[in-house]
């Protein structure tokens, strides 16, 4: 009997024991570290413990904002060239092309390329692509970019807008007083009007009528006339045929089958092509990179080398 009392104890005791451990499993876990902590702190200093919910950070994608523009290239600056000036009216406007194409004055059409580097200017003031209308009058300040002729500025003006132009005399008429030129970028030939208060030069003095003879280069000043033609308001006389000229620079190509060197001169770092004439000697030492001098006659619509010299600092 005193055993089986002795179990029943023993039994009593183990499922206390049990049933406490199961309530301290079911603690939360703050207590549970709460009371470590104070059970300890008579001992040993133990750091606190603290949890922290952080919230989400968003993702890289969420919060940066990309501009559709910087995924597009750079233009490419406007090439550093001589420009020239064409007046005309707007007859068509591709904007899709980015092109328009001008009715220039004095006859012909002209297509042109623009681009956002292209400046818009409407009676002096900044403008945009957007205020291009068909029909009306503009100037163009065009240089070639490889071989398409580009806008570099368009101006647009309610009264009438002086221009330039340089091109070779391809008759002149003095009873009539009609100057006729063909620009280097004009697909067809342009009249303008000489009159008699129109000023003739030629170096830094003035110069007679007769001087505009077909073949001559010449720079000239206009201006719009009201019926849409041109008036001239000052010729510069540049070249005249059989006049000498001569030309120091560095070739930069030559082409002894076509019997044509091209130059960049070291006065006005511009570029000229010089035809060759067959009496001038060509040995080794005339090479693109050379250094020369080159006397020229200008036959009317290019230049001639009548002898070529290479500069002594580049002789080996």
């Amino acid at each position: 009997m005193p055993r089986l009392l002795l179990r029943i104890a023993l039994g009593i005791v183990a499922a206390s024991s049990i049933l406490a451990g199961e309530s301290v499993g079911q603690a939360p876990a703050s207590q549970m570290v709460s009371e470590s902590a104070t059970s300890t702190s008579s001992n040993t200093l133990t750091p606190s413990i603290e949890i922290v919910k952080s919230a989400p950070q968003p993702t890289e994608a969420s919060d940066t904002l990309i501009d559709p523009a910087s995924l597009l290239p750079d233009l490419p600056k406007v090439p550093n060239a001589k420009a020239s000036l064409i007046g005309g009216t707007i007859g068509r406007l591709d904007r899709v092309r980015d092109q328009l194409t001008v009715q220039v004055f004095g006859g012909g059409k002209m297509k042109i390329s623009f681009d956002p580097r292209t400046h818009i200017y409407h009676d002096g003031v900044e403008a945009s692509l957007a205020d291009l209308r068909q029909g009306d009058r503009v100037y163009v300040d065009t240089i070639l970019d490889g071989t398409t002729v580009f806008a570099r500025t368009i101006r647009l003006k309610s009264s009438a807008l002086a221009g330039e132009s340089q091109g070779i005399i391809t008759s002149y008429r003095a009873d009539k007083g009609e100057l006729q030129i063909r620009d280097a970028l004009s697909p067809r030939e342009v009249k303008i009007r000489v009159t008699s208060q129109t000023r003739i030069i030629e170096g830094d003095h003035s110069a007679p009528a007769s001087k505009l003879a077909p073949g001559t280069l010449v720079a000239i000043k206009f201006g719009a006339r009201q019926d849409g033609g041109e008036i001239a308001k000052e010729v510069s006389v540049l070249a005249s045929p059989g006049a000498s000229f001569t030309f120091a620079g560095q070739i930069t190509a030559i082409d002894l089958r076509l019997g044509l060197l091209v130059l960049n001169s070291s006065t006005d770092h511009k570029t000229y092509e010089i035809y060759l004439d067959p009496a001038v000697g060509i040995d080794d030492s005339i090479r693109p990179s050379t250094d020369v001098t080159v006397l020229t006659r200008f036959q009317g619509n290019h230049y001639v080398a009548r002898s070529i010299t290479v500069n002594s600092q580049n002789q080996r």
